[in-house]
């Protein structure tokens, strides 16, 4: 997109209206009289429009957990032509049968710049993942960096619902449901099968994706900390109706048990006048979360700053979390207050969205944004050397955290690579080396 396209996706994006709340019963309309009243699927739906519901989850799940939205729509989505396969590119799925699970710590440099012309779907490159599409289970972390929109095409993935984590450039997110803005702090919620498009809202863009092939993300249970904390269901944003007539060729591609298919409309498939439902796109402000720590000793687990989870068949067994590490104070007695050295039956992939994260040296070949690091289960980390020395030494006054933002996608099965995350330029050679020199300090 031009400079000038760049501009009235800005301006559009600052205008924007949301519904607040996550799991509510949304509904908008783009034209007053779209939605039906007292009944789904009308004889004839109003203003001449298609009813059609999309679901989330089966039919006959609990209530508590099951996920549908009716769409109003000027062409129902069945009028479409024969999808075609067309190259992956760097994306790939599970299973990961290319590589070796490995079981060293491993740590990349950002995306390098991709070449000109790139937009969000051809920017998308796999690290890898774990569980199979075609089961729906498990996960893939993948990675963007893009310095054009999409421009006359839209994407959907019927394999899973996307986490979009900014971490360089806004986004401006059309979808069926209407228009999201996504900066750097923001995190974007697509779920399975929702079509959209990416704008860029500056020359260029860079992050993180999840893509979550199980049960769709919820707002974990709070247990002992009460009613309230962590991420509140408030500040979770869901677009109101916004919808194209347009005519013209649009390329819709479709990632389907792994592999991407195209196919040419005659026309926008982002044409819903109305809605209602709760399965819906979100944007979430991180920096909104509550976060709740230790007022007296110890560094709490890192559960406690989960913002999302998908849950398991395994009570508290996570297939994947979205954990972050927000703005907070610091005020334990003796104690270490960085993350403490662990091994963990979970495997955790880290990123960076700004700053420094407070247990890894920053600058070149440190932990930097837009960079990730790879802690597969069972493998020991924690506080590099220089963390360690600093903090064992640092005078316990109450201590502000906030010049980062970091996160993490943590999932109960280990992350295989992909080949070209395992031999990529910009791994880093050399990591295990952040944690040589902890000298032996033992005294009888």
């Amino acid at each position: 997109m031009s400079g000038t396209g760049n501009e009235q996706a800005r301006k559009t994006a600052e205008g924007l209206a949301y519904s607040a709340g996550f799991g509510n019963e949304h509904s908008s309309e783009a034209v007053p009289g779209a939605l039906p009243e007292g009944r789904n699927s009308p004889q004839r739906a109003p203003l001449g429009l298609y009813a059609e519901q999309l679901s989330g989850t089966a039919f006959t799940e609990p209530r508590h957990s099951n996920r549908r939205s009716w769409l109003y729509r000027i062409r129902p989505s069945a009028a479409h032509p024969q999808f075609t396969r067309t190259g992956n590119g760097h994306l790939a799925s599970a299973p990961f049968t290319d590589a070796v699970p490995d079981p060293n710590r491993l740590r990349w440099n950002p995306l390098p710049e991709p070449p000109a012309g790139t937009d969000f779907l051809a920017g998308l490159w796999t690290l890898g993942g774990n569980g199979d599409v075609t089961q729906r289970t498990g996960m893939a972390v993948h990675l963007y960096a893009a310095n054009a929109s999409m421009t006359d095409r839209v994407f959907s993935d019927s394999d899973g619902e996307l986490l979009i984590v900014p971490e360089r450039g806004g986004l401006l997110l059309r979808t069926e449901f209407g228009l999201l803005r996504a900066e750097p702090g923001h995190v974007a919620l697509i779920p399975r099968g929702v079509r959209f498009r990416v704008e860029l809202l500056g020359p260029t863009a860079r992050g993180y994706v999840c893509e979550n092939y199980g049960q769709p993300f919820v707002l974990p249970e709070l247990g002992p900390i009460g009613a309230n904390g962590l991420a509140n269901a408030r500040d979770f944003l869901a677009p109101v109706a916004a919808y194209e007539d347009t005519d013209g060729p649009v390329e819709v591609v479709n990632k389907f048990c792994g592999n991407l298919w195209t196919a040419t409309y005659d026309h926008s498939p982002l044409d819903v006048v109305a809605w209602h439902g709760n399965l819906v796109p979100y944007v979430y402000d991180l920096r909104r979360f509550n976060v709740i720590g230790s007022i007296s000793y110890d560094h709490p687990d890192p559960s406690v700053f989960t913002v999302l989870t998908s849950p398991s068949d395994t009570p508290g067994l996570a297939g994947v979390d979205f954990v972050v590490f927000a703005p907070r104070w610091l005020v334990g007695e003796d104690t270490f207050r960085p993350p403490y050295f662990h091994r963990n039956v979970m495997s955790e992939y880290m990123g960076l969205i700004e700053g420094a994260y407070d247990a890894k040296t920053a600058g070149e070949g440190g932990f930097v944004p837009g960079g990730g690091s790879l802690h597969n289960m069972m493998s020991a980390h924690g506080p590099d050397r220089e963390t360690f020395e600093r903090a064992s030494a640092a005078e316990l006054k109450p201590q502000k955290v906030d010049d980062g933002l970091a996160f993490m996608f943590e999932t109960r099965w280990p992350v295989t690579l992909t080949p070209h995350a395992a031999g990529a330029d910009h791994l880093q050679t050399g990591y295990d080396g952040v944690w040589q020199g902890l000298q032996r300090h033992f005294r009888r």
